[in-house]
């Protein structure tokens, strides 16, 4: 059994704060120290530390089959502001993150990403009730009434390319302050995937997921994000071997297992094979 360590950290700082870049370990070179640092955004379902200290999530369930594989003996858990994920990598402070981050080409040109593991769609959180009767992105390009984003995250160049002005955008730091956003007033609803709405709901009783939810069209598509594992560009080999693994696990009923467990569909499953990270980075 693959034996994991959780090294539970306060946010990560920008990458100004981190100094010099220091180069990448390489796989031979976590082999042969026998662990690797995987960083996570306290994001359920994706990626996440559950009070007992154990990495759990679509992205670290995975992620510790393929360690297993690979030979590494243990995994260093870190957790940190989703913001702060692809600057930490950047400055060697994990090896790669688990947190099924969206491969999308701006991103692409800063870090490398696996193969997609999984596919999801976008959703709305609003008050109980749905008072301001929201049900789509769309709702607020015309609307004097606020949407919460997190920071970091893709749903901001979404809702600016809807014609949402900034002004009207609240950024919080992390899922967990959405329903207090949302269930007081600060903002009307919380854009983000249609799993962490749901897992937000399932949480209090003073929110519920937007009823009749219609996904965001952008430039003339439905919105849906791959999520994938990232690396720092340097870390060609050790995402290599990962994609090699990546792609025999998915051919399992394991693979499928661990996504179901963290409520995704048969259909996301299925997506997230339509289109590969070469497509996704290339995307205009």
């Amino acid at each position: 059994m693959l034996k994991t360590r959780t090294l539970l950290a306060l946010a990560v700082a920008t990458a100004a704060a981190f100094g010099t870049v220091a180069s990448a370990a390489t796989l031979q070179e976590i082999k042969d120290k026998g662990v690797v640092r995987i960083a996570v955004a306290n994001e359920i379902p994706y990626g996440f530390v559950d009070p007992t200290g154990e990495a759990k999530g679509a992205g670290p369930e995975v992620a510790k089959h393929i360690m297993e594989q690979l030979g590494v003996k243990e995994i260093k858990w870190v957790t940190t502001g989703f913001s702060s994920l692809i600057p930490g990598l950047k400055a060697d402070q994990f090896d790669m993150v688990a947190a099924e981050m969206a491969i999308l080409p701006q991103r692409c040109q800063q870090v490398s990403f696996s193969e997609p593991n999984s596919s999801y769609g976008e959703g709305l959180l609003v008050a109980k009730g749905n008072p301001d009767n929201l049900h789509k992105y769309e709702d607020f390009s015309k609307s004097d009434k606020k949407i919460a984003i997190m920071a970091g995250a893709d749903q901001l160049e979404m809702l600016q390319k809807l014609g949402v002005d900034d002004s009207r955008m609240v950024t919080i730091s992390n899922n967990a302050d959405a329903i207090s956003t949302v269930s007081t007033g600060r903002a009307a609803a919380y854009a983000a995937t249609s799993l962490t709405v749901s897992q937000l709901a399932d949480k209090s009783d003073k929110v519920e997921p937007a009823g009749k939810f219609e996904d965001p069209v952008i430039d003339g598509k439905p919105a849906r994000s791959w999520g994938g594992f990232t690396f720092d560009q340097g870390s060609d080999d050790l995402r290599k071997a990962v994609n090699e693994e990546l792609a025999k696990f998915k051919k399992t009923p394991e693979w499928k297992k661990i996504l179901t467990t963290y409520g995704f569909t048969e259909h996301d499953q299925e997506e997230s094979t339509k289109q590969t990270t070469e497509q996704l980075c290339a995307a205009k």
